[in-house]
C-alpha cells in the first residue's frame, strides 16, 4: 500500500466502535451547566453593568434568548445528524464548498484560544491578588497568564482527556463561587445596605438610548451565554439523546441565565453606582469587589480569587483541548500541514497542533496586551463573542438549508420561523453598531486570527496540488473531531 493509499484509509476508515453512551440526563445537565458557566460572568459583568447601570440583568437575558433561539437550531441539526463533528458538519452538509467548512473549523478554533486566553489573564489578575498583591501591574499579569498558557500546554500534552465526572466537581466549585456573590447580594439587600430599587434604572454613560445601549450590552454579555454549543459533541455519549437531549440543553441555559441574572442584581444592589463601571482591577472582574465590599469583615475576599482560579482554569484547559483537536484533525485531513497532525509516540498526543494553538495564544496575549486600549480581558472575550455569532448565523442558516434532508423519526424539529430570528439576530450583533469604539480592536483581532488560518490553507492547496497531485478538502468531515 502507498503512503497515500495508507493515508486515505486512515481518514476514511476510521475504525473503532461507537462511543459508550454513559451520559443520563443529570450528568449532561451539569456538563451543560459548566460548559456555560466558568469565565464568562467573571469577565463581563461589570462592563456590561457599567453600559446600562440598574438593568444589567436584562442584557443576560436577551443573550439567554438569542442564545436560545440558536439552540433550537443546533438541537435540531444534532438530532439529525448526530456526529461529534459541530458547526463544521453542518455547513459542509447546506454548503459543499470545503473552504467554507474550513472557515467555520478554523473559526470555532480561534473562539477556543481567544476564550482560553480570556481565561489565562482572567486566572492570572486573580491569582495575583490572592497571593497578596491587591494592585499586579500588566507586567505581571502578562508573564502570569503566559506561565499558565504554558502549563496548560504541558498538560495538554500528558493526554490529559475531558472526564465528565471531573468537569462535574469543577462545575460545582464554579457555582459555589457565584453562589457566594448572590448570598452577599441578598444579606446586603436584606440588612438594608443595598438599594434594589436600582435595578429597574437604567443609565447610560455614553447617553445611548435603551435599545442602542442594551445592544451594545448584550453583545458584551453574549460571552457569557456561550458553551452550550460545545455539548453537541457529547450527543454520541448520551442515553437516549432524541428524548433526553432537547429538554436537558433548555434546562441548562435557564439554570445558567437565572444565576446570571441573580449575580447582575448583586453587583447593582452592593456596588455604588459610580464604581460598577470601573472596577478596582479590571482584568480581575467585578465579582471579586462584590465579596469586598459586601462582606468586608469576612475571610471570604481572600478565598473568592482562587475559587475564581479554579473555575476558569478547567474552561481554559477544554478550550485548548478542543482547539488542538481541531487543528489536528484537518491536518490529518489534509486541508492544514500535515506537520500539524504528528503525535507523540508514547501519549498519542497531537504535539504540534498543541504547539501551534499555544504558540498562537501566547502571540494574541501578548499582541492584545501591548497594543490594545481596552483591557485584555474585554478585548477577548469580545472577539470570542463575534467569532461565534459568526458561528452561530452559519449555524442558523444552514439548519434552514437542511430541511431539505429528511427528518428521521423522533427527530427534534425546530419551529419554523426560529432559526430566521436567531440567523438575523446573530447577524445584528455582529455588526459595528454593536460595540463600543474601543472594541473595535475585536475586529481585527479576528480578522488577523483568520488571516492566519488563510494562509496555513493556501499553503496546504499548493503543496497538495504541486507536490501531492491532489485537490484540497475534507474527506471524513463527519468524524473531524475524533
Amino acid at each position: 500500500m502507498s503512503t497515500t493509499q495508507a493515508s486515505q484509509h486512515d481518514v476514511d476508515e476510521p475504525g473503532g466502535s461507537d462511543l459508550k453512551r454513559v451520559l443520563g440526563p443529570r450528568l449532561l445537565l451539569l456538563f451543560i451547566v459548566g460548559d456555560i458557566l466558568g469565565a464568562g460572568v467573571y469577565a463581563v459583568t461589570g462592563r456590561l453593568a457599567g453600559q446600562v447601570g440598574g438593568i444589567a440583568w436584562l442584557p443576560f437575558l436577551v443573550a439567554f434568548a438569542v442564545a436560545t433561539v440558536t439552540a433550537f437550531s443546533y438541537l435540531e441539526l444534532v438530532t439529525k445528524y448526530p456526529q461529534a463533528a459541530g458547526a463544521a458538519l453542518y455547513a459542509h452538509k447546506a454548503f459543499g464548498i470545503h473552504f467554507i467548512t474550513f472557515l467555520v473549523a478554523f473559526t470555532v478554533v480561534c473562539s477556543g484560544i481567544t476564550s482560553a486566553s480570556t481565561s489565562s489573564n482572567l486566572l492570572a489578575a486573580n491569582l495575583l491578588i490572592g497571593f497578596g498583591n491587591d494592585d499586579p501591574s500588566s507586567g505581571a499579569v502578562l508573564a502570569t497568564a503566559l506561565l499558565f498558557m504554558v502549563v496548560l500546554a504541558a498538560v495538554n500534552l500528558r493526554g490529559v482527556g475531558e472526564s465528565v465526572k471531573f468537569n462535574v466537581v469543577l462545575t460545582l466549585v464554579e457555582m459555589v463561587a457565584l453562589a457566594i456573590v448572590i448570598g452577599i447580594g441578598i444579606v446586603v439587600i436584606a440588612s438594608g445596605d443595598g438599594d434594589l430599587s436600582r435595578v429597574t434604572v437604567f443609565e447610560s454613560p455614553d447617553d445611548k438610548g435603551l435599545f442602542m445601549a442594551v445592544t451594545v450590552a448584550t453583545a458584551i454579555a453574549f460571552f457569557s451565554m456561550v458553551g452550550f454549543e460545545d455539548s453537541v459533541n457529547m450527543v454520541e455519549e448520551t442515553k437516549d439523546p432524541l428524548r433526553i437531549f432537547p429538554r436537558t440543553m433548555f434546562t441548562g441555559l435557564g439554570i445558567a441565565v437565572v444565576i446570571y441574572m441573580l449575580v447582575a442584581i448583586s453587583v447593582v444592589a452592593v456596588i455604588p453606582p459610580g464604581q460598577i463601571a470601573e472596577p478596582t482591577n479590571a482584568e480581575a472582574g467585578i465579582l471579586l469587589d462584590v465579596v469586598k465590599v459586601g462582606a468586608p469583615n469576612l475571610p471570604i475576599d481572600t478565598i473568592f480569587p482562587f475559587l475564581t482560579v479554579f473555575a476558569v482554569a478547567n474552561t481554559a484547559l477544554i478550550n485548548m483541548l478542543m482547539a488542538s483537536r481541531l487543528i489536528y484533525g484537518m491536518a490529518r485531513q489534509d486541508v492544514l500541514p500535515r506537520s500539524l497532525g504528528k503525535v507523540l509516540p508514547g501519549r498519542r498526543s497531537p504535539w504540534t497542533a498543541i504547539l501551534f494553538t499555544t504558540l498562537l495564544a501566547l502571540g494574541l496575549i501578548s499582541v492584545v496586551t501591548l497594543d490594545s486600549e481596552s483591557s485584555v480581558v474585554a478585548a477577548l472575550s469580545g472577539t470570542t463573542a463575534l467569532l461565534l455569532l459568526a458561528v452561530f448565523t452559519i449555524v442558523n442558516v444552514a439548519c434552514l438549508i437542511l430541511r431539505r434532508d429528511p427528518t428521521p423519526d423522533g427527530a427534534f424539529r425546530a419551529p419554523s420561523a426560529l432559526p430566521v430570528v436567531g440567523a438575523l439576530c446573530c447577524a445584528y450583533l455582529l455588526g459595528p453598531w454593536a460595540r463600543l469604539e474601543a472594541d473595535m480592536v475585536q475586529y481585527r483581532i479576528a480578522a488577523g486570527l483568520l488571516a492566519i488560518g488563510v494562509v496555513l490553507w493556501a499553503l496546504t492547496w499548493a503543496t497538495n496540488r504541486g507536490v501531492r497531485a491532489k485537490k484540497t478538502g475534507f474527506r471524513d468531515i463527519d468524524h473531524l473531531e475524533e
